[in-house]
């Protein structure tokens, strides 16, 4: 793969080469079209203008750009049939958007907002022919206002400067408590650490007195932490409160920031259309070797909505706690839910139903990964 991404690198260099330098040489070749145009009309020769004019689009080279741009993406295109070998179009379901139009194009149009590409997604919706009443069209409008004000937070966050972040912070006060965010208490503390860079530890400590005071009770630590570094960051080790300073904070405060403001919303902090293409990608090696494996047996998957295999998801990808018995094999679900026996164990409730059933000299039952003996009454089903 090392050799594709210095490929891709490459080519994203000659294209910026190849960008810049063409509208410079098109800037001289049109100052130079004028200025024989001006002595065309001088009355100059037209056939001595016609062989300089000639002579100098050679010199600019407008083609040698194009041709090395090109013999890179060609190397490229190479690189990757000889990598990725394997046909995908062998796992995919061709009928699995089959009628779902107005789904897919919602799915684009709420993916181009959430990324900020308003215009993009107004020439989508138009290009796709929504109609103008369209319900869509209305979430568009409203969500577009919502991400227009992240996206010029975000902005201004990404200068350092904080003042739109924390009067957003400010006005949402109590939606942010009710999702245990502690984002307006961190903004304040990345303005403090402003004031003492830029001005003085005393003014520093005068804005954390008189902006934190509601979160000392659940923040005194770090309230505590950032007025000693004030006092004593230069007398200490430098490492000492490397981490209060560090630019990797700012990195953190956009994405917390962002995060949070999606949360309002009620919306994840990734694009679903994003997530979805992740996920998928992510699953499709282990989908592939799959098929191949069970190519060579002969064998076929019946059953629709499940993979017989599971595929390995960052933490942040999983949104649900999900509990396989281990007796049935099966998920549980809230009819047939997670039940903990006595001795600690976890099966399903119907895994529980029968192994009482089967036992009918009495009501106790052995745990079929112990030597404990439990009951249906003792079982206490599990939370996650």
């Amino acid at each position: 793969m090392n050799s594709i991404l210095n490929t891709c690198l490459d080519l994203k260099k000659k294209q910026a080469i190849m960008q810049d330098t063409q509208l410079d040489k098109l800037a001289d070749f049109k100052l130079l079209l004028e200025k024989h145009k001006t002595l065309l009309a001088n009355k100059s020769s037209p056939q001595q203008s016609l062989l300089q004019i000639q002579d100098n689009a050679k010199k600019l080279q407008f083609q040698k750009p194009q041709k090395e741009f090109q013999s890179c993406l060609s190397k490229l295109n190479k690189e990757l049939d000889r990598k990725f070998k394997q046909d995908i179009s062998v796992i995919y379901h061709p009928e699995a958007f089959a009628g779902k139009e107005e789904l897919i194009s919602r799915s684009l149009a709420l993916h181009f907002i959430r990324q900020g590409q308003f215009e993009l997604c107004d020439e989508f919706m138009d290009e796709a022919q929504i109609p103008v009443d369209n319900e869509l069209r209305d979430t568009v409008e409203q969500l577009k206002t919502e991400f227009e004000q992240l996206y010029s937070i975000l902005k201004q966050l990404e200068e350092k400067d904080l003042t739109l972040a924390i009067e957003w912070a400010a006005s949402h006060y109590d939606e942010l408590l009710k999702i245990g965010s502690a984002l307006e208490f961190k903004l304040h503390c990345m303005k403090t650490i402003q004031l003492y860079q830029s001005v003085d530890a005393l003014e520093a400590i005068r804005y954390i007195r008189l902006h934190t005071h509601k979160y000392g009770e659940k923040h005194l630590p770090e309230i505590s932490k950032l007025t000693s570094a004030f006092g004593l960051s230069k007398a200490l080790p430098p490492n000492r409160y490397a981490d209060l300073f560090a630019e990797e904070r700012w990195i953190d405060i956009r994405q917390e920031f962002q995060r949070d403001f999606c949360s309002l919303l009620k919306m994840s902090t990734e694009s679903p259309l994003y997530t979805s293409v992740y996920v998928g990608t992510t699953a499709l090696p282990v989908i592939m070797k799959l098929y191949t494996i069970m190519s060579s047996k002969r064998a076929e998957w019946s059953a629709q909505d499940e993979l017989p295999v599971e595929i390995p998801l960052d933490e942040d990808l999983r949104y649900h706690s999900v509990f396989a018995c281990p007796v049935s094999k099966e998920q549980a679900t809230e009819e047939n839910p997670p039940m903990m026996m006595i001795c600690g164990h976890v099966i399903c409730k119907e895994s529980l139903q029968q192994l009482s059933k089967n036992i009918r000299s009495s009501t106790r039952f052995k745990c079929p990964y112990c030597p404990s003996e439990s009951s249906v009454e003792q079982a206490i089903q599990v939370y996650f």
